[in-house]
Order: structure tokens, then C-alpha cells, then sequence
């Protein structure tokens, strides 16, 4: 045997052993890993059903909650049944919900699938999310928003009757109160934002009016 053809020989048999390897009864070779251990949902849990539209193809997306609010499972119903999308989403919903109950992160996965593109896309009608890139792209940005940025506890609100609930509506009227000022002037004695009284403007804060009784 030549000097190159024992060279050779010698780096494979040390690549070989790197590696550790178990027999089985069969005779083959599998290398050792830790088994993931899967954490399945309660037979009666909690779940929250949203519907979206994205290029016009509109479904529904069920996720199913742990004891302590976490998804641990998704499931995605498209509107058209046995189309190729319905097929695809559901297969993938399905895996995604093996990842969660066998330990992978929810922030994982939504750094690896939002923002993915392709087809179909188009404006949501989510204020929170606009246009979406695809189905993926909307789906887990939606999780992301509604589970790891603060807004997960808008979901049980209706579950936790001791607590005091959120004024429906602040924002809208907030809002409004921000219109309604216009071009409205400050106030010559206490220099607050004036409001639309008749024909002239009255101050909130002191009650002073631009002239008017």
C-alpha cells in the first residue's frame, strides 16, 4: 500500500471514531442523543381561536393553552377545504405543535417563520400587523404579539373576575378628544390646550374662555 493510500486510510478510521456510535440487534449503527420528552396538553384546556385573511385566503387558527397560558398546540382551518394551502397549513400546523410540547421555544419559532415570503400575500386587516408576506408570516407574528409582548393577559380577562376590567373604548375616545382640539390655542392663564366652546374656546384646567361668557 503507497504512502497516500495509508494517509487516507488513517483519517477516516479517526473520523469514524470521533463519533460515538450504538449497535443494535440488527446490526447497524445509530448515534446516541437525548430523547425529547413531550409535554401533552390536558384532555380540557383552554384554546383561542382567531380568523384572519391574507391575499384573500381567510381561515381560522386554534391554539391550544397549557395550565399557565402557553400555546402548546395549533391547529389552522382554511376556508377552502382540500385545496393544496389546507392541506399544507394543516401538516404544518401539526408540526409546530409537535415542536411546542417537546420543548422548543415559541420565540424560536417565530424568529424562524415570521417574515417568510411568499405566496399567498397581501394586506391583513390586523393594525398590528399590516401587510403579511405570507400565511406564516402572519401567523406567528400574530403569536408573538399576542403571547411573548405583554398581551397575553387580554386572553383571560373574562377568566379572572376579581380583577378590574379594561375601559372598552379609552382609546377611541382619546383619540377624539385629540380631533376635536383642531387648532385650538392656549389658554392665556394657565397655558393648557383650549376646547371648542360655540363660537369661541373655554379651558379645561382653569374654566377661562377666548371671550366668550
Amino acid at each position: 500500500m503507497s504512502e497516500a493510500k495509508e494517509t487516507v486510510s488513517i483519517k477516516q478510521n479517526n473520523d469514524s471514531s470521533a463519533k460515538p456510535r450504538r449497535e443494535d440487534g440488527n446490526g447497524s449503527t445509530e448515534s446516541h442523543g437525548t430523547p425529547a420528552v413531550r409535554r401533552r396538553l390536558p384532555d380540557e384546556r383552554h384554546s383561542l381561536t382567531h380568523h384572519f385573511s391574507v391575499g384573500g385566503q381567510e381561515g381560522y387558527v386554534t391554539v391550544g393553552l397549557y395550565e399557565d397560558g402557553l400555546p402548546g398546540e395549533m391547529f389552522i382551518r382554511m376556508a377552502k377545504e382540500g385545496s393544496t394551502v389546507s392541506g399544507l397549513m394543516d401538516s404544518f400546523a401539526t408540526a409546530v405543535s409537535m415542536a411546542l410540547q417537546c420543548g422548543v421555544p415559541l420565540q424560536v419559532l417565530c424568529d424562524k417563520f415570521s417574515h417568510t415570503r411568499f405566496e399567498p400575500s397581501g394586506w391583513s386587516g390586523n393594525p398590528k400587523i399590516g401587510y403579511a408576506k405570507s400565511l406564516t408570516d402572519y401567523l406567528f407574528r400574530w403569536l408573538e404579539l399576542r403571547f411573548l409582548k405583554g398581551e397575553q393577559e387580554i386572553l383571560f380577562e373574562l377568566q379572572s373576575p376579581g380583577q378590574p376590567r379594561r375601559e372598552k373604548g379609552g382609546a377611541v375616545e382619546a383619540l377624539g378628544q385629540i380631533v376635536g382640539l383642531g387648532d385650538a390655542p392656549a389658554c392665556q392663564i394657565c397655558g393648557s390646550l383650549m376646547v371648542r366652546n360655540g363660537s369661541c374656546y373655554r379651558c379645561l384646567e382653569c374654566g377661562s374662555t377666548s371671550g366668550c361668557s
